[in-house]
């Protein structure tokens, strides 16, 4: 029963995970005054992951992580900082 619930509670927090990525990257092309699209969330996403994993779910903190390590970003999600202005 215990094993089932621990990993029952995994799927969840990864789950949440994912929607805090998404939330901030939704956030993060609305404060540049542009509407995030599906491939830009795609674009960002492991760099958040890879990155700045210990910011979420602070959409500021992750924000500023990947501004920090923008030398770290993979092409796309730099292309996406690019545009925005970031």
């Amino acid at each position: 029963m215990k094993a089932r619930f621990l990993r029952f509670a995994g799927v969840k927090s990864r789950a949440r995970g994912a929607s805090t990525v998404g939330l901030f990257l939704t956030l993060f092309a609305s404060a540049a005054h542009a509407q995030g699209t599906a491939e830009q969330r795609r674009a960002c996403t492991p760099d958040v992951y890879r990155l700045c994993a210990g910011e979420i779910p602070n959409v500021r903190a992750i924000t500023a992580c990947l501004r920090r390590n923008r030398g770290s970003l993979s092409e796309a999600c730099r292309s996406v900082f690019d545009q925005a202005g970031g």
